[in-house]
């Protein structure tokens, strides 16, 4: 049995999944794969409002375990309108359905981030840090991230966002859950209003070096003004 292979079964909305996926899931369990299931419940879509999204969430992670045999599921709920993860209403149902999951088994949990905003913008930042904050506080194991722009440019994701994303989860790591949701609630108001005009962003070429492989001046000025933005709502970690 081989464990070093890792594979990917892709589920269909809602509670969906065709032939194909159960063949290709059976393949990789006999091989002794790792596998990552994924799937991203859309809210406002099939399944309705937050709750029913919640509910639909929970049963699609329970349900790549038992049908396909993931060793971890790849989570990623999605607002309709605007194709995003860090909405307030996708950040809900993520983090209530990892809490709930993730209190009563041992399954391993992720999270997709798919911000509006583009990379070298304080909001794509901001909308980054939402979503790594949630995901901590509600218990998951993996961030996977981040695809700015929504995920559908070229070039348009960097490795910064990830740094956000990974210094936003050690900022609240242990903090209480009554604390996080009166911090998530006005960071989320901060970036929400701006959804019609959220900026594009730069490529990756435009915002850092290509050869040195470091980002430009004018993106540590940005990530520095989001950071800015962090502790002014109460995260200290930057100030260590």
């Amino acid at each position: 049995m081989r464990q070093s292979d890792s594979h990917e079964v892709s589920q269909l909305n809602e509670l969906k999944i065709d032939v194909g996926a159960l063949v290709v899931g059976a393949h990789y369990a006999l091989a002794g794969n790792v596998v990552m299931v994924e799937q991203m419940p859309i809210f406002g879509g099939y399944a309705g409002g937050l709750e029913e999204t919640a509910i639909i969430d929970v049963a699609t992670t329970i349900n790549s375990f038992v049908m396909l045999g993931a060793t971890w599921h790849l989570d990623g709920p999605i607002h309709v309108r605007w194709g995003i993860t860090t909405a307030r209403e996708a950040l809900a149902v993520a983090g209530h359905a990892a809490m709930a999951v993730e209190k009563h088994t041992r399954f391993i949990l992720g999270n997709q981030y798919y911000t509006l905003a583009g990379p070298c913008t304080v909001m794509c930042l901001l909308e980054t840090a939402a979503q790594a904050i949630t995901d901590t506080a509600s218990g998951r194991e993996i961030l996977s991230g981040v695809a700015s722009a929504k995920g559908v440019l070229t070039d348009m994701f960097t490795p910064m966002e990830a740094r956000m994303m990974a210094e936003a989860a050690y900022a609240v790591a242990g903090m209480p859950v009554s604390e996080v949701n009166v911090l998530l609630d006005k960071l989320v108001a901060g970036y929400e209003k701006d959804y019609k005009t959220a900026p594009k962003g730069k490529t990756f070429s435009e915002c850092y070096d290509v050869k040195t492989l470091t980002p430009t001046d004018e993106y540590v000025s940005v990530y520095e003004e989001a950071v800015g933005v962090l502790r002014g709502l109460g995260l200290k970690y930057w100030d260590k």
